[in-house]
């Protein structure tokens, strides 16, 4: 407060006082004093006060040191007093009424003071300018290349559908005279739908229509028809993740008698080793019979003389192209027939010659059919097939003069075999030669020596194994 106020607050209250106005205690600190001791009291100060009331300091500063006169009037003078009072934790009202006083107003009901609102900018309008448009644009044009890019990657990502909608559960049994059923689903538009069965070298193949639905007439055999559906998508090559299996059962005919096809062996092909396979499909048939019956050398021999095994007698002579009665018979097996008709042969053990095999399929009631297959067999090279009975060998091998690595220099135990094939030669080291057994181009040549007697043979056909002394 200036000396000028102080001055003028002092004549107000000597006259105050002149007009026999007494006041009964004492009057207590002025305004600023008053909002000063407010403000340490509360522990804040003017920088802080100002931030919170978003009173200027200098306006805070006027009020606590009574300098009114740097205030912008009366109107904001009160405003501030009232806030600033409120923020202080003062009676806003009594503080305004010591302001009067002070200031020698008379008291009384004051109207409210409404505080001047601040000017509000006007709204201006939208104004879009060429590069705004343009930025926009291409904006928009990014977001949606992405999302076309992301729906084409999932397209690619994801294999196609699949549904059977015909027939409708996985497993049907048809009627005896049905010689064909219509397959039908539904899967993704344009996939291409495969559908496999056993005994056809080639699937049936169609393409799903756009609305995604697809057909196809199938064959259908005697017994049990399996068929394995898959979906590719031809764009991206995607698999169908699950495909699924129908399996069609036609009964057969009580009078009907076996039906036959053999894939392997092939008639009249020439085998460069002794392990033929026999493998084929047939029908209204529970067991196949492989019989093998040797007919001549036909090629040159290995050294040593065939001695075929016996097993299965001769066929008969309706059974198809029979060698005849004075042909020795060969290895031969028996076996179930699979579900869909299949069926494969652990490999004969043939040695070098001419061979007719011979295959019988035979259904529950006796019915038969039966096909032949006359092959040569010439092996190429030396094929030495080395088995361990009876207790543990160690092996080391030499093929064409080089150590075969990776089966030599280890313990073989009993019932494995290996086999080794060589241009020239094979030359075994055993440490026990009672227990190695030997096979050399499909004849089978037993053990040569005594067990736990350590040998080395070597194998050069034609001409006779021998012992030598390698280590």
């Amino acid at each position: 407060m200036t000396t000028r106020d102080h001055a003028r607050r002092a004549a107000q209250e000597g006259l105050r006082f002149g007009a026999g106005e007494r006041d009964s205690g004492d009057p207590g600190p002025g305004l600023p004093d008053r909002l000063a001791a407010a403000r340490e009291r509360k522990g804040v100060d003017l920088v802080r006060a100002e931030r919170d009331t978003k009173i200027r300091v200098r306006y805070l500063s006027a009020l606590e040191s009574g300098d009114y006169r740097d205030l912008p009037g009366a109107v904001y003078t009160k405003g501030f007093l009232r806030n600033y009072a409120i923020y202080l934790g003062l009676d806003a009202e009594d503080v305004l009424r010591q302001w009067r006083r002070e200031r020698g107003e008379q008291t009384g009901t004051e109207p409210a003071i409404v505080l001047p609102r601040p000017l509000a900018e006007p709204s201006r309008p939208l104004n879009f300018s060429p590069s705004v448009v343009v930025a926009a644009l291409l904006t928009a044009g990014v977001v949606l290349f992405f999302i076309y890019l992301s729906a084409q990657l999932l397209r690619y990502s994801r294999p196609p559908d699949l549904a059977i909608t015909n027939p409708a559960q996985a497993v049907l049994d048809v009627d005896e005279s049905t010689t064909s059923y219509r397959l039908a689903g539904t899967s993704s538009p344009g996939a291409t739908i495969t559908i496999a069965t056993p005994g056809q070298d080639q699937p049936y193949r169609t393409t799903a229509l756009a609305s995604g639905e697809w057909s196809l007439l199938v064959d259908l055999r005697r017994g049990r028809n399996q068929f394995e559906i898959g979906a590719v998508n031809p764009e991206t090559g995607k698999i169908t993740e699950t495909p699924r299996t129908v399996v069609i059962t036609l009964p057969f005919l009580e009078f009907q008698a076996p039906t036959l096809v053999l894939t392997s062996p092939v008639d009249g092909t020439t085998y460069g080793n002794g392990a033929i396979a026999v493998e084929g499909t047939t029908t209204n048939a529970a067991t196949v019979t492989v019989a093998s019956a040797f007919l001549g050398t036909g090629t040159a021999g290995v050294g040593v003389t065939p001695a075929p095994a016996s097993s299965v007698p001769p066929p008969s002579p309706d059974a198809g192209a029979s060698p005849g009665p004075t042909a020795p018979a060969g290895p031969g097996a028996t076996v179930q027939v699979d579900d869909d008709g299949s069926f494969a042969v652990p490999p004969l053990e043939l040695t070098t010659g001419r061979w007719a095999i011979t295959v019988t399929a035979t259904s529950t009631d006796g019915k038969t059919a039966a096909l032949t297959r006359q092959i040569s067999v010439a092996f190429s090279g030396v094929n030495l097939v080395v088995s361990i009975r009876g207790g543990p060998a160690w092996i080391k091998v030499w093929v064409d003069g080089e150590l075969d690595g990776p089966q030599s220099g280890r313990v073989v135990a009993p019932g494995k075999a290996l086999t080794f094939s060589g241009k020239t030669s094979v030359e075994v080291r055993t440490g026990s030669s009672g227990s190695t057994h030997f096979a050399l181009n499909g004849v089978s040549l037993g053990a040569l020596g005594r067990s736990g007697v350590p040998e080395t043979w070597l194998f050069a056909p034609p001409a006779e194994p021998v012992k030598t002394q390698r280590t």
